[in-house]
Formats: C-alpha cells, sequence, structure tokens
C-alpha cells in the first residue's frame, strides 16, 4: 500500500537544483527542473554514487562519481557508465508543499 508524504516545502528545492531528503527510511533527491518537481532514488545504479550531490541538467540527472546520467522522469539510465534505471516517485505539490508517493513499509510487513 502506498501514501503520500510530505518531502519538502516548494521553497527548499530552487529551480534547476537538486536536494536530499529522508522519508519512511528511504532517501530521495528531489529535483526541480523548471518549477516541475521530480524525485529519484539517491543512489546511482552504477556505483551507489549519491546522486542528490550531483548535478540536474534539464531533464536528467548526473552523478558526480562518474557522470553517468538519469532521466528524472523515467529513471532510465541515459549516458555510460550506467546501464540500469532508478527509481522514481510521483510527486505533487499541494499547499506550497512537495509530496512523495511511497510505499508504507509498516503496511506491507
Amino acid at each position: 500500500m502506498s501514501r503520500w508524504i510530505k518531502l519538502a516545502s516548494s521553497a527548499q528545492v530552487k529551480a534547476g537544483k537538486v536536494k536530499i531528503f529522508e522519508a519512511l527510511g528511504t532517501r530521495i533527491a528531489l529535483c526541480n527542473s523548471g518549477g516541475q518537481y521530480f524525485a529519484v532514488q539517491d543512489v546511482c545504479s552504477h556505483d551507489d554514487g549519491p546522486l542528490g550531490e550531483g548535478r540536474l541538467c534539464g531533464q536528467e540527472i548526473e552523478c558526480p562519481r562518474h557522470g553517468a546520467r538519469f532521466d528524472i522522469r523515467s529513471g532510465a539510465a541515459t549516458r555510460m557508465p550506467a546501464v540500469v534505471a532508478i527509481r522514481v516517485f510521483k510527486t505533487k505539490v499541494q499547499d506550497g508543499d512537495v509530496l512523495v508517493e511511497l510505499e508504507d513499509e509498516a503496511v506491507k510487513a
């Protein structure tokens, strides 16, 4: 079962930037691309690098370790050395807050 969790205030992540947050024990890189918010796992599929410390390049996030890139909308790997997609999370803005849809681990157990 999933539920919507407040991740951040929309003002916390400026346009063109990425910031790391944690919700329900999951590290999430929240990206603001042109005023739209996208949430991806904060782990590069190539070598477990911290994606949230990388830079946003339009609709892609670049890992700071080896330059692998991922589409923030789909999670697809778009540049080597990564070939495996990353996890993405649905987002919505409500009353100035960015919410992310996460699986409720407590319900799954």
